[in-house]
């Protein structure tokens, strides 16, 4: 497949004219970066320039200013439903490790499960070497929906990922199974003795926090607090910051409705279940998620973006407490499925259906 590729982190005039676009900070002008990609998921930036790029059918690109590779050695993935190669995470130890870590769908007896995969990176950014599974949930289930799978690496150095509820609402409740969880790792996949449900019997000592739904946004903000944004039913898609041992309520307590219009669980609150900090209703099916450091712009310092997948275009929150603020709306936001700050500013995106990578900077 031919890509259109364009130099990273240098500006330059573009083959496809750049948009520009007002908003309620001022101007700002939004490029494609890489074109011609198919059904893309995540990406995450190489120190020194480069990106990677995963695309859900099982393939990870590395893009330089020079060209585009399919890097070799990626882990085998289930592509089903939702299911494929997601999320990408380069630890901030890269350049001593060239460790890259990769979350996916994972063939298991009874279907398939959310499964974290780690390699090194070769010099010349063909292959990752070394590749091996370090988790995979306890349980895997038929269906194609509710992987999760988003990465963060905590200011403690810890890894932390999202699992979806599979569509197994219960399972989210069940601290048996790691379905509908957030969990945190050690690097090598193992389980950090201070990890709250360790001692307790039964449980999967992996869990950090539970009663979630679907998270496919994950971000660290600039105190080092780890925020997710996950999927509701119909309404009640929610922004959490994330609490050791919290439980988050799903399927008891939620803000939206069953799809076939009848009452979940409960209510909207119970004693002993988080509330969000924002939630959408109806549901923006939000998926990505960044903090910014207002480099470029400082109207956005510590605002978070989020992507919508069901109303395109990317969600600006800001405040204490965080909410809704803006809509950044353009032919550009459709389906958009990850956002990151850029190397020197700006706010980065993928745009599942116009499968390319853009960049918003302020004009």
């Amino acid at each position: 497949m031919r890509r259109h590729l364009f130099p990273l982190l240098a500006a330059l005039t573009l083959a496809t004219p750049a948009l520009a676009l007002d908003t309620e900070t001022g101007p700002v002008r939004i490029e494609p970066v890489v074109q011609g990609l198919n059904d893309p998921w995540s990406f995450a930036f190489l120190p020194g320039g480069g990106l990677l790029v995963t695309e859900k059918g099982g393939r990870l690109l590395h893009i330089t200013a020079e060209g585009s590779q399919v890097v070799e050695g990626a882990p085998e993935v289930v592509t089903s439903g939702q299911g494929g190669l997601l999320d990408v995470l380069v630890p901030r130890d890269f350049a001593e490790t060239r460790q890259i870590y990769l979350t996916h769908s994972k063939r298991q007896d009874g279907g398939a499960g959310t499964a974290l995969a780690v390699g090194r990176l070769s010099e010349d950014g063909a292959r990752l070497e070394d590749t091996q599974v370090i988790f995979e949930i306890a349980e895997g289930t038929s269906g194609g929906r509710h992987f999760g799978s988003r990465l963060a690496e905590g200011p403690d150095g810890m890894l932390y990922m999202s699992v979806g509820d599979r569509g197994d609402r219960p399972a989210a409740q069940d601290l048996s199974r790691h379905n509908g969880s957030v969990l945190r790792l050690n690097r090598d996949g193992s389980v950090p003795e201070d990890n709250p449900f360790v001692s307790q019997d039964g449980a999967q000592p992996e869990i950090w926090s539970y009663g979630h739904r679907n998270a496919q946004g994950m971000a660290v903000d600039a105190q080092g607090r780890v925020w997710v944004n996950e999927h509701g039913a119909q309404g009640g898609d929610e922004v959490n910051l994330i609490e050791k041992g919290a439980n988050f309520g799903w399927p008891v307590i939620s803000y939206g409705r069953h799809y076939s219009g009848a009452t979940i669980g409960e209510g909207t609150e119970k004693e002993g279940m988080k509330q969000p900090v924002h939630y959408w209703d109806p549901s923006i099916a939000p998926s990505g998620m960044a903090f910014h450091s207002g480099t470029g712009r400082s109207g956005w310092q510590g605002n978070a973006f989020v992507g919508s997948l069901k109303f395109d275009y990317i969600a600006r929150l800001a405040g204490d407490p965080l909410a809704e603020v803006e809509k950044i709306e353009s032919p550009e936001t459709k389906r958009v499925r990850d956002v990151r700050e850029g190397p020197n500013g700006g706010v980065w995106f993928l745009s599942e259906d116009n499968g390319t990578l853009y960049r918003m900077v302020p004009e």
